[in-house]
């Protein structure tokens, strides 16, 4: 079906592309979501084991952007995220130590659950996969008024036409690092007490953190990331990173039993690690507009608002 020449693309159902969405709905601009995975979230991403969620994505996040807040707020109020500690443990060569900041959000339901609210508002088709972008601009062939991709850098250069210059410079010049993500499950709760944890100077671990604590459940669930270094000899084969996983967290908090399971996610663009242009998101003559936390600091916050401005920003070009 062609899309009508009024209408936008969005590439990508994470927190941007689905913030753009809802901002071009909101202000009348026929928009369609194509997402070439199963679920929309993107890196909030969840993932049920026995029935109930874990993060493999993104581990938490924080709202100091007042627009923002207000909603997490709306979220809040409607039971779909807790606030859940502003304390993190630290551990490094100097032992373990607590380490204040911010709230830190959790979802029950998972962070997917979030940007699935948001998408309610919004029209989604999953499992639809984008090759080409085109002048035009053309998405697959087809018109439309606008395109946004929302998505890490390097995945929306596989899509450009390199005649769309000034989009494809930018990603191209994106950088970002990889993960591996690491749900353990173990037969009982056998750790010390922490919310989470930042580990330093380790040649596994950069974060773990207690699931059962950040789901409200008391679950005997831990996941852990790895550092870039480790995860990037593990892309290609990424199940055979979980006994090294499990083994550092086992001896990070004196764990004597083995976890009952370990479930093991890559990341091959975890996080955007520059260079950043100062702006929030970008909108070429060509009518392709770029959004994602690769525009501001590597969090949720950053891409929410990211697609939010992108989305103000095409509505204001097509009225």
């Amino acid at each position: 079906m062609t899309v009508d020449r009024s209408g936008v693309v969005v590439v990508g159902a994470g927190i941007a592309g689905v913030a753009c969405a809802v901002e071009l709905t909101r202000a009348g601009v026929p928009v369609q979501v194509r997402e070439r995975g199963h679920v929309c979230g993107g890196r909030m991403a969840s993932k049920r084991f026995a029935g109930r969620p874990a993060d493999i994505g993104a581990a938490y996040f924080t709202a100091s952007d007042p627009d923002f807040a207000a909603v997490v707020e709306r979220w809040h109020a409607a039971g779909l995220v807790r606030e859940w500690t502003d304390t993190f443990q630290s551990y490094d060569s100097a032992g373990r130590h607590d380490v204040p900041g911010p709230m830190r959000f959790a979802a029950p339901r998972g962070l997917r659950s979030l940007v699935e609210q948001l998408a309610g508002e919004v029209s989604v088709t999953v499992d639809r996969l984008v090759l080409s972008v085109k002048p035009g601009p053309t998405v697959d062939g087809e018109s439309c008024a606008a395109v946004a991709l929302a998505m890490p850098g390097p995945q929306a250069a596989l899509l450009l036409d390199p005649a769309l210059t000034a989009a494809t410079q930018l990603v191209q010049a994106q950088r970002w690092s990889p993960t591996v993500a690491a749900v353990l499950r173990f037969p009982t709760r056998r750790w010390p007490d922490f919310r989470g944890a930042f580990v330093n100077d380790h040649p596994v671990l950069t974060l773990v953190c207690d699931d059962g604590d950040r789901r409200g459940d008391g679950a005997p669930v831990l996941v852990a990331h790895t550092l870039p270094e480790f995860a990037a000899g593990h892309l290609a084969q990424p199940t055979g990173a979980g006994p090294a996983i499990e083994q550092a967290v086992r001896d990070l908090l004196g764990l004597p039993e083995p976890a009952v399971d370990v479930h093991v996610h890559r990341w091959t663009y975890a996080k955007p690690t520059g260079p950043t242009t100062g702006d929030t998101h970008h909108l070429d003559a060509d009518g392709i507009g770029l959004a994602g936390d690769a525009f501001g600091k590597p969090r949720v916050q950053s891409a929410w608002r990211s697609g939010r401005d992108l989305g103000r920003a095409i509505a204001a070009r097509l009225s």
